[in-house]
């Protein structure tokens, strides 16, 4: 007997680290989820998310009186007694731990922050605190379609811990293991990630795509800094990294995230000077990207092969920050025995809200013998009509006017997608948004910027255009999922964009906009069931070109991927893109 109240309603938070989220689960299933950058429009917002829970409750039709519970991805409580040891074998003041827990106490009193913006006085739910890598691991497996497998958390910190490890089984996970602070792969690459120059908190993309740019010239070195274990576990040498009894500064309660240098002068002695932040990159700077990338990526299989060999799966679910490293991920079938892998949408803090709602849900809920039901597309946000589109058109006519452009009207999607391709086909930059925007960092075609892959200069046209990123960051291809073995070296299905793989030397020459400079790509592969529009424009584009791949990156520029039209639109406007579909309309400029 299932003994789980009908709508039992969870609102899942992640507020305590960087993106800050949201998301609202109905009897274990989600309805919707949401970073809150998106709405403030601040890359990585770690404040509260309002905006994010304001959307999920209206999304789900309820008000917050309707939630049974509120799941939290943070337990200030969590390794407590591994907290005061370390702080007493370290010689740091017990006073110092007790007044950081005092303090995330203080942050953690969600009431007092809900009540600023809704309603609480008939909330009678309850509040449940979600270890952090619980919750990540959460998000990892219960979304995945694997009825049983290894799940693991990889990440920089979150309650004392950087890593943890288990086997999830139906409706259960089992944390077999962690690593502890201050050991952390997160940290490793965060800290070489600010001594090349990459100062901003979520640069370790950048030093992924310059990777592939050098030669893994300096990973003996790397190996000095990152020590690996007989159990599969690893430690920093803590010469490299600043003292544990230094303060380092961390901004996360409001604005954009910050972390203050990890790195000491040691680094500097072991690898030569470290970049600036205006210096011209070199090829130092990218051999030391590519020995930084080796040596997480010799780490994190030196774990996976240990847990292999442990626990004898062929299936691994994964999240944290570092399950964002998309090239490591694409290599674990063929470095390790695992068969099988998943990744969720939002790897990354945004998706322990999910983590720690689903975590509360199989907590709370008789739900063994319920049938998990696996997260396959990311389409959890906000949507528009057509008619709210044509308004915010009408509204801004002298606007676009004077931008010489025109807009219209095309009821026929089959015609949409026709007219979509020919313009991407032509050499035009199309900015494409229609149904619900995109859980997590990535554009999958609903918030997209659209391009030619056959042209070898489509990157500097877009970045010409509208990015104005930097050069060494590649773009990637959305593929029809039942072409992907014609074109890769491999066949599995990504839908959240969390894989590189090879693209087959004989087809890179045809698509050089999409193709890396060590031949590979970061593939999506689209389903005609998850998102049918952006599917059959894919299609169109095959049949005029024989390409069954389009190039995609995300709308925006240098800001969060863009939300509502009105953002989109102010994009279009600001930036020389040649064509803007909105649901059912195209905006035209006529100038470029």
């Amino acid at each position: 007997m299932n003994l789980h109240k009908e709508n039992m309603h969870i609102l899942g938070i992640n507020a305590y680290h960087g993106d800050s989220s949201a998301c609202l689960i109905r009897d274990g299933l989600l309805v919707a989820a949401a970073e809150e950058e998106r709405f403030c429009r601040f890359k990585h917002w770690a404040g509260f998310p309002y905006h994010a829970i304001d959307f999920c409750l209206r999304e789900a039709g309820i008000e917050l009186e309707n939630v049974q519970h509120i799941a939290l991805n943070q337990d200030s409580n969590a390794n407590l007694f591994r907290k005061i040891k370390f702080a007493s074998s370290n010689f740091i003041s017990p006073k110092l731990i007790f007044d950081r827990i005092i303090s995330m106490k203080k942050k953690a009193s969600t009431l007092d922050h809900l009540s600023k913006e809704f309603d609480c006085s008939n909330f009678k739910g309850e509040i449940h605190s979600i270890e952090h890598h619980y919750a990540h691991l959460s998000s990892a497996f219960f979304p995945s379609p694997f009825e049983k497998s290894v799940v693991l958390s990889v990440d920089g910190f979150g309650d004392f811990a950087s890593t943890a490890w288990g086997v999830g089984n139906e409706n259960k996970i089992d944390i077999c293991g962690k690593v502890f602070y201050p050991h952390s792969l997160g940290k490793f690459y965060q800290a070489l990630t600010q001594y090349l120059g990459f100062s901003n908190y979520g640069d370790e993309y950048k030093v992924m795509g310059l990777a592939p740019y050098g030669k893994p010239t300096y990973l003996d070195k790397m190996c000095e800094i990152v020590l690996l274990q007989k159990d599969g576990t690893f430690k920093l040498n803590p010469r490299y990294f600043h003292s544990v009894r230094e303060k380092i500064e961390y901004q996360w309660e409001t604005g954009i995230p910050s972390v203050g240098k990890l790195w000491s002068d040691s680094l500097s002695q072991l690898l030569g000077p470290s970049r600036m932040p205006n210096e011209v990159l070199n090829q130092r700077h990218f051999d030391i990207a590519q020995s930084v990338q080796s040596m997480y990526e010799k780490a994190l299989f030196h774990l996976l092969n240990s847990l292999h060999a442990k626990y004898n799966l062929d299936a691994v679910a994964i999240a944290g920050g570092c399950g964002m490293n998309s090239v490591a991920n694409g290599k674990i079938c063929r470095a390790t025995p695992f068969e099988r892998v998943y990744i969720q949408a939002a790897a990354g803090d945004a998706g322990g809200s999910i983590g720690a709602a689903l975590a509360v849900w199989h907590k709370t809920s008789d739900s063994k013998g319920l049938k998990k039901e696996p997260i396959m597309h990311a389409y959890w946000g906000p949507s528009f009509s057509d008619d709210e589109v044509g308004h915010l058109l009408l509204l801004r006519s002298k606007d676009l006017e004077l931008k010489k452009c025109t807009f219209e009207k095309v009821d026929d999607e089959a015609l949409l997608c026709k007219l979509t391709a020919e313009s991407i086909a032509s050499g035009q930059v199309i900015g494409w948004f229609q149904g619900r925007m995109e859980w997590g960092p990535r554009a999958l075609g609903n918030r997209s910027i659209l391009g030619d892959p056959r042209r070898a200069d489509m990157k500097d046209i877009l970045n010409l255009k509208i990015k104005r990123r930097e050069s060494f960051r590649p773009f990637a291809p959305s593929i029809l999922r039942e072409e992907v073995s014609e074109w890769f070296e491999d066949d599995a299905d990504v839908p959240f964009m969390m894989q590189v793989f090879q693209i087959r030397e004989s087809k890179r020459a045809l698509i050089p906009a999409v193709t890396h400079v060590d031949g590979s790509g970061r593939l999506q592969t689209v389903h005609m069931k998850t998102n049918p529009r952006y599917y059959r424009l894919i299609c169109e584009f095959r049949d005029q070109t024989g390409i069954p791949l389009i190039l995609n990156t995300s709308f925006n520029e240098n800001e969060p991927v863009v939300c509502y039209p009105e953002q989109a639109l102010e994009t279009f406007l600001r930036t020389k893109m040649d064509l803007l579909v909105m649901e059912g309309w195209m905006i035209r400029r006529h100038e470029n």
